[in-house]
């Protein structure tokens, strides 16, 4: 095997333990950071003036990018091997397998390094949830406070004669615990969020393209100028951090060309001029603009002094796209409640459907959500279009009339008598 064919890993391997961003390597190498991507990925070799440059920025000498990566891989893919019970035959000729398909060998190798930082992963959340003094002590105590929560209220709801004197000072104390057990809800979040900023090694694609989304604010001023072609599209993808996987820079990818398509449709500054002129409410926005409403609608969510969010899903009812706002949640795994309204209308595309709604279990806060389903480009005759739902959710004053209550998953849904439930609540009250 050549000897440059894995130098690229080891200048991965060299940067993540120097805890280096991959943008910061690439300028001090004098390069972009998609070259840098496609070296780091054995995708061009690299020798010369421009290694000399990388392995000073790195602090190393040149021989150690490329002298023994190829060792690094073999002992991988051996570990790897004698894990999964390989005889002694096979084991021995891991080397031969990385010199014949040294791109095969490379995912290989990641895989079972990733497998390996997973089981570490678990076993350390074990051991914390099992061994963790704080963590132990906060649970009990929010589990006293509810007990003692739900015994006051048992008292109220199971003794009609109680002394108003009495039936006071057992509110008192409901509010008293109330409190407390929010306090402690509220520092048991704190505690295991409190390295939050930190990678997860569990961590999906569609998670990495939300960080990413998140920390730009989702906002691109330099798709919104016009005609932007795909080579800025791919230098934004791979000189972003959070995309550490090639799904997440191909979902990412396909974000930001939705972006392109409706700037060509709708500028934000006419849509903000439009807003001025006749207000929020997006029907009339889309009349007024000419526009198809699930493109408004994404438009909207753009507009960073309306607070909004947004959830798309495609036809199968997977939700491939979400812009969180405070007060809604969207689940992040497993199914989300088939009663929002993002459902409603990917079974009646072409409507619009509008409702004042609010989550169970979120602090009640009220939303106007507005959903729209769409068709995508047909590709050819006689072929099944695509089809994709969006939902925008405003922030909306306190309820005025009828609010829809719904849940974000029956898992964590408290509303028992619900025609929509697939499965029983953690926390309704049979279990």
């Amino acid at each position: 095997m050549a000897r440059e064919a894995l130098t690229g890993s080891r200048i991965r391997e060299r940067r993540v333990m120097a805890g280096m961003k991959q943008a910061e390597l690439a300028r001090l190498a004098g390069i972009s950071p998609s070259y840098l991507n496609l070296i780091e990925h054995n995708r061009r070799r690299i020798g010369g003036k421009l290694l000399l440059n990388i392995a000073a920025a790195l602090g190393v000498e040149a021989q150690a990018l490329t002298d023994g990566a190829e060792a690094a891989l073999i002992a991988t893919l051996r570990e790897a091997a004698d894990a999964a019970g390989l005889s002694g035959d096979e084991a021995t000729r891991a080397d031969e397998f990385a010199g014949r398909f040294p791109g095969w060998a490379d995912v290989l190798a990641g895989t079972a390094k990733r497998a390996a930082a997973l089981e570490q992963t678990v076993e350390a959340l074990n051991d914390r949830l099992a061994h963790d003094p704080h963590l132990a002590a906060s649970m009990h105590e929010l589990l006293s406070t509810a007990a003692a929560i739900r015994s006051t209220a048992a008292i109220l709801a199971e003794n009609e004669a109680l002394q108003p004197e009495w039936r006071n000072r057992f509110h008192a104390n409901i509010n008293e615990d109330s409190r407390r057990l929010s306090d402690s809800a509220e520092a048991i979040v704190a505690y295991l969020d409190a390295d939050a900023d930190a990678a997860d090694a569990a961590s999906s694609p569609q998670e990495e393209v939300e960080l990413y989304l998140a920390a730009q604010e989702f906002s691109f001023a330099e798709l919104e100028k016009g005609t932007v072609g795909e080579d800025l599209i791919d230098q934004m993808v791979q000189a972003a951090p959070q995309l550490a996987s090639q799904a997440a820079k191909f979902i990412a990818g396909q974000v930001l060309r939705q972006v392109v398509e409706d700037a060509a449709v709708l500028k934000l500054a006419e849509l903000r001029a439009a807003i001025e002129e006749i207000g929020m409410d997006p029907l009339s926005l889309a009349n007024h603009l000419h526009c198809a409403m699930p493109c408004l609608l994404r438009r909207m969510a753009a507009l960073p002094e309306l607070g909004a969010g947004l959830v798309v899903c495609d036809r199968s009812g997977t939700v491939i796209f979400r812009k969180s706002v405070e007060g809604f949640t969207v689940p992040r795994h497993g199914a989300c409640c088939p009663l929002w309204p993002l459902f409603s209308a990917l079974g009646q595309p072409g409507s619009v459907i509008r409702s004042r709604v609010t989550q169970l279990g979120r602090a009640d806060a009220p939303f106007e959500g507005y959903a729209a389903a769409g068709t995508m480009a047909n590709t050819g005759y006689n072929s099944t279009p695509l089809m994709q739902a969006v939902m925008l959710l405003l922030p909306a004053d306190a309820p005025a009339g009828e609010v829809f209550a719904m849940g974000s998953t029956c898992r964590v849904c408290p509303q028992d008598q619900c025609r929509a439930r697939r499965e029983p609540s953690v926390i309704s009250a049979g279990i």
